[in-house]
Order: structure tokens, then sequence, then C-alpha cells
């Protein structure tokens, strides 16, 4: 049974009856100086990259792996450690921390024997990667057999956000767990307890279908600004403080004014995470009618129009073909 307290700095946190976390007492992090804290990053791509930059400026020494070691190359001008190995990255590692396509790609890392032989008693893996919320507590039982605690943390806020350390970050673990990993999250963003293992991910798939239904609506007011005669710039700066605004209003609705489609949030990524999000409410005998809309409408985008790799706010694009004009798709 779980209590949510609120913090001085105004975020829920969940504790737990006294007894329920006896595997987790006696962490060696509880009281050390946390920049003294190694921390492994597996995943140095388009959001992994920026958050490793923004560990090694709090003075984290990070070791960093990433598939294509070419991407992990330009972080050692940073301090970074770069490693030929998930399992070099993570010996000695306090904390480790994933950012990977989906589940599937870290627990195969997870499962490795020689990651398993390499982890460190006691240490914390942070899954920041966009999985299913069952990954995320199958990862959790199978670490705990090792004597590894974790937190499934996903993110939210694009490469902007990793860029300037203002990422979202929807924690889902134990609170014993998550106060010692709170200076770490920090360095990366705002991160917030929401509920036990698992809850971070479900955070993450309401947050998926806000967005995803938003910049669908805010891809049709652009629309209709535009084919209107209205000024899109001019209406954003009217609204903004009003009812409708919001960050998708004003980043993307931009985007899509001046045909800026450069990833910060690729299509291919939203749809995964739409899919996720009709799994889960199917195992929970829900149906969401507007997330199953805009989820095949961003996969007609990715399949039809090749706009999987391109940021999702260019789900204006697919629109525009719905309505048969000619530069749709530019």
């Amino acid at each position: 049974m779980t209590t949510a307290t609120i913090q001085g700095n105004g975020q829920a946190h969940y504790g737990a009856k006294a007894g329920s976390l006896g595997w987790a007492r006696g962490r060696n992090l509880i009281g050390e100086t946390m920049t003294q804290a190694t921390i492994a990053f597996l995943g140095t791509g388009l959001m992994g990259a920026p958050m490793a930059r923004n560990l090694l400026a709090a003075g984290f020494a990070v070791q960093v792996w990433n598939r294509s070691i070419a991407k992990a190359v330009p972080l050692a001008g940073y301090g970074a450690r770069v490693c030929s190995s998930p399992e070099a990255a993570v010996t000695g590692a306090d904390f480790v921390i994933t950012t990977l396509s989906n589940g599937t790609a870290t627990e195969s890392i997870m499962g490795s024997a020689a990651v398993a032989a390499a982890l460190k008693s006691g240490a914390t893996w942070i899954e920041m990667s966009s999985v299913k919320p069952t990954e995320a507590r199958w990862q959790r039982d199978h670490l705990q057999e090792l004597g590894v605690a974790h937190l499934d943390a996903p993110i939210s806020g694009g490469t902007r956000g990793a860029e300037t350390g203002s990422l979202a970050i929807m924690v889902g673990g134990e609170v014993a767990v998550f106060e010692p990993a709170v200076p770490v999250l920090q360095a990366m963003g705002r991160p917030v307890l929401v509920g036990p293992s698992g809850s971070g991910q479900l955070a993450k798939l309401a947050n998926q279908a806000i967005v995803g239904v938003t910049i669908g609506a805010v891809a049709e007011a652009m629309l209709l600004l535009e084919e209107g005669g209205a000024d899109p710039a001019a209406v954003r700066l009217a609204l903004k403080g009003g009812f409708a605004d919001s960050t998708i209003l004003q980043q993307h609705g931009e985007r899509m004014t001046e045909r800026n489609f450069d990833p910060g949030g690729a299509s291919r990524t939203q749809v995964k995470d739409l899919d996720n999000l009709l799994e889960e409410a199917a195992s929970l005998k829900l149906d969401l009618p507007m997330s199953k809309d805009v989820r095949r409408r961003f996969a007609r985008f990715c399949d039809e129009m090749e706009g999987g790799d391109r940021d999702h706010s260019g789900l204006y694009l697919e629109l525009r073909k719905h309505n048969n004009m000619k530069d749709a798709g530019k």
C-alpha cells in the first residue's frame, strides 16, 4: 500500500509502509555526494546525447555506449568515457540509464549474461525509453533478482527539452529508490514520482495521447487560418496565455507554418507510443476513439508519405493531403 505526500518542491511522492523495501535498504548512494556517482548511459541518439551532456555538465562521471558508436564518440569531447559494449559501460556504474528505441532493445541488453555479471550490486537502472508498462514491471522483477533497483522514467519535451535540461520525467517505482536518484534526474529535467512500477510508462502513454490528439487539433487550426487568410503567427500570439494555449500550439504550430519538420520527436516513435497506448487500453477493456483515429493518421503519414523520420508535427502534411492540396508532403 502506498501513500502520497507533497514535498517542499510541490511534487507528489509516493511512500510505502515500513518494511516493504527491505531489499533496497543499505544502498550505498544514500548520503554520498551525488556528483561522485558514475552513470552508464546506453543510447545516445537525438534525445540521449543531449541528456548525457547535461549529466556531464552537472559533474557526473558518465560512461556512454550506443549501437552505432559514431553517435557516442562526440561525447568524449565533453568528458564522457566512450565504451565499446554495454557491459563495459555498466561496469562500476551506480546508475544505468537507457534511452533506446523500445522495450525489446532494453531487454536484449538487460538479459545479457555479460551485462548481468558487470552490474554493480545496489545500482539503480533507470529506464527512460518509452516501453510498455508490462515491460517496465518485467525489468523491475528481473533486476531485483540481480540485486539492482529499477525505475521507469520516460520523458517528454523533445530534443529542445533534452538540450535545455527541462524534460518532463514521469517516474514509476518505490520512493526509497526514487529519492537517491533525484539529483541524477534533475540534471535532465523535472522528475515526479507518479506511482509504483509501470506508472511512469502509463503516464507517458497518457502524455502521448494528449500530444497526438493535440497535434491533430493544432494542424486543423493552422490549416484553417492559412486558408482563411489570417496570420497564423499573429493568432498564436493572440492565443498565448488563453485557454487554448499550449506548448504544442506555440512550438508545433510554428513548425507547421514554417514547414520545418526536422525531427524533434519522430513520427514513427509517435506511432509506436500510440500502439502501446491502445494495447494498454484494450487490456483495460477501454475504447479510445480519438487516439485510434490520430494513430491511423500518423500511420498514413509514416507509411504512405515517408514521414516516419520527420517530426510528428508533420501530421499537418497528412492533413493537407487529406484535403487534396497539391503541395501536401512538402
